[in-house]
């Protein structure tokens, strides 16, 4: 398959959609239903969570060892080793998030930063981008977490983040995704 998507003709696979309607709308998620006209011409229901993007940053210490969190996530009710991430603000770019959370959450400001990639971490119900930055050149500045936010911070190196992988340790799909391409970008 071609990672060009103008190149191919999808016109057979698309949803147009029809009507639009608000089921939920809370403080960070919105939920949507929508009818949308199948390419074969019916008609069917899409309900789906609107999110407003996100970003993961891959923090690199001189060493070449990973800064990363232990964050207990409410809906699955246990801890989490994660890459620091974050919501984008309303008309904050990914970039000044990804600066934004570094800081407050692992406490550290970069000099260098590279985009590393883009995912869609739900698409079967959700619009969420997660956009991923490796950042280098770290000083500690002292984080300054969010009221009601409790992380801690660990140092791992890679070889070490991919063998709790592989003992099913990590489990955030953000984190296993960054990770992932970040090892094979040569980290190692």
């Amino acid at each position: 398959m071609s990672g060009d998507r103008e190149s191919r003709d999808d016109a057979h696979l698309v949803e147009t959609k029809v009507s639009s309607e608000p089921v939920f709308d809370g403080k960070l998620l919105h939920v949507r239903r929508d009818t949308v006209r199948l390419p074969d011409g019916s008609h069917a229901t899409r309900e789906y969570v609107v999110h407003p993007g996100a970003v993961l940053i891959v923090p690199v210490l001189p060493d070449g060892r990973l800064v990363v969190e232990r964050q207990y996530r409410y809906p699955v009710g246990h801890v989490f080793l994660e890459f620091p991430a974050g919501k984008l603000d309303p008309g904050e770019a990914e970039l000044a998030t990804a600066r934004r959370e570094l800081a407050e959450e692992a406490g550290y400001a970069a000099a260098t930063w590279t985009p590393l990639g883009r995912i869609h971490s739900v698409v079967g119900y959700s619009n969420e981008a997660i956009d991923f930055f490796v950042a280098e050149g770290l000083e500690h500045v002292g984080a300054k977490l969010d009221d009601g936010e409790f992380l801690e911070i660990v140092i791992m190196s890679v070889d070490e983040m991919l063998a709790a992988l592989d003992r099913g340790e990590i489990t955030d799909a953000k984190t296993v995704a960054a990770l992932l391409l970040y090892a094979r970008r040569g980290a190692r």
